[in-house]
């Protein structure tokens, strides 16, 4: 569908193109303030279709509709395992049998939504179709937005690997993502690892496969790694039945990338920095100047840090009125040389980012669909609410979503550093 034209015909009687700005106007003798079905029909499936290519996380759910008339509620299942049948039939006597085990899970939805007013004006001379262009961008919006939704609360998972740490040919395991640093990487060992957990449990495979979602950086390790035991898409037999976002195969998993996978980065000291470093040495104190230029404040609650891999915290930041040079106040005395690291919580001790990428396999999750009273495409104008001018119109969208982790054993969070921890920031 090409999404910068659209056909008159899809117009009402009642409406009126205009040519310069590509928008729509009602005709003032029907004194309506809505699009007629066909064009709001048109929209509604362009923000769909459009916010649909980012949602990469949600596509290996349990989907439900929204549910209409009946609260906030909705409902999953979650059906248990039946045990073996290990008692011998008896000849002509019908066994008791068994019954199908089904808990419920139930979760609250939440609405979530955004919109772009323009005026008159705009309107009035833009070269662009406004409306279109304006539900591109919300579009893409809606769809990060909601795909956030449901990454936020699979990486919540309590099924946890980390990716050891390989130096000098030397292996050292990780049980913390404080200790992953950027030779924490995932290799093909860990993946066919994470594979044979899943399988352990016994998990489902989805369309005969286990599926990951990965970070391009980690996809690049990865790959660097496999060698020719990757499977690329472009070797596929089928290439028309690949997932949203399918990069290849490798030992029995299909991965999926995502620009959204999961990244933890050290949290921010100050002024959007995390990571900071020593101008000079200081011997057993707790003033320590920084190479960054910073603005003084004392923070009401002393900010975490890690100090070359050891937990301290920042109580202030002062600046020599001479010399300009910002200093950190810590909260325990340290020893260091220039140069050293001081960075955030929440990642490496060492500054690394740490990357999420989840192994699942079916029915691990629930999600609500986009469609169906999920995902709406709002277009108000010009003369709408407060506006005795005609002034303002307004091109918004509204979700009701909500994603639900159902079997833990099902996924796996296998978190790993990268060759590109030092740059990355979080997600």
């Amino acid at each position: 569908m090409d999404f910068n034209s659209i056909d008159l015909t899809f117009f009402s009687a009642g409406d009126v193109m205009n040519t310069t700005a590509g928008t729509v106007e009602q005709g003032a003798l029907t004194n309506e303030n809505a699009l007629s079905p066909e064009m709001k029909t048109f929209y509604d499936k362009t923000l769909i279709t459009l916010a649909g290519a980012n949602l990469v996380h949600e596509q290996f759910g349990q989907r439900r509709p929204i549910p209409k008339h009946g609260g906030k509620t909705v409902e999953f299942r979650r059906f248990s395992k039946l045990p073996k049948a290990l008692t011998a039939i008896t000849e002509g006597v019908t066994p008791a049998g068994n019954k199908l085990n089904v808990s419920a899970v139930s979760c609250t939805v939440d609405q979530y939504g955004d919109y772009i007013e323009q005026t008159d004006m705009l309107e009035l001379t833009a070269v662009d179709n406004t409306i279109v262009e304006a539900t591109k961008e919300l579009a893409s919006q809606a769809g990060l937005t909601l795909d956030t939704v449901v990454r936020n609360e699979l990486i919540g998972g309590t099924n946890v690997m980390y990716a050891p740490k390989v130096s000098g040919g030397t292996e050292t395991e990780v049980t913390m993502r404080e200790d992953i640093t950027a030779d924490c990487r995932l290799r093909v060992k860990d993946v066919f690892k994470a594979a044979a957990e899943l399988k352990a449990v016994n998990a489902p495979k989805i369309g005969g496969s286990y599926v990951a979602v990965i970070h391009p950086y980690v996809a690049y390790d990865l790959m660097q790694d496999a060698g020719e035991q990757w499977l690329g898409i472009q070797k596929y037999a089928n290439p028309e039945n690949m997932l949203k976002g399918e990069i290849g195969q490798l030992a029995g998993v299909r991965f999926v990338e995502s620009t959204e996978a999961k990244i933890f980065a050290p949290a921010e000291i100050a002024e959007g920095l995390n990571r900071l470093t020593a101008a000079a040495a200081v011997t057993n104190g707790t003033s320590v100047p920084v190479n960054e230029a910073l603005e003084a404040v004392s923070f009401d609650t002393p900010v975490p840090v890690y100090v070359n891999g050891v937990e301290n915290t920042v109580s202030a930041i002062t600046v020599d009125a001479s010399t300009g040079v910002s200093s950190l106040t810590l909260g325990a005395a340290v020893t260091l040389s220039a140069g050293d690291l001081i960075c955030g919580v929440g990642a490496g001790k060492d500054g690394s980012a740490v990357f999420c990428t989840l192994f699942i396999g079916e029915n691990a999750y629930g999600v609500t669909d986009i469609e169906g009273g999920g995902l709406e495409h709002i277009v108000k104008q010009r003369g709408y609410g407060n506006d005795p001018l005609n002034q303002r119109s307004s091109v918004g969208w509204k979700a009701t979503k909500v994603a639900k982790r159902l079997l833990e054993e099902y996924m796996i969070r296998y978190e790993s550093g990268s060759e590109f921890s030092a740059a990355a920031m979080a997600n």
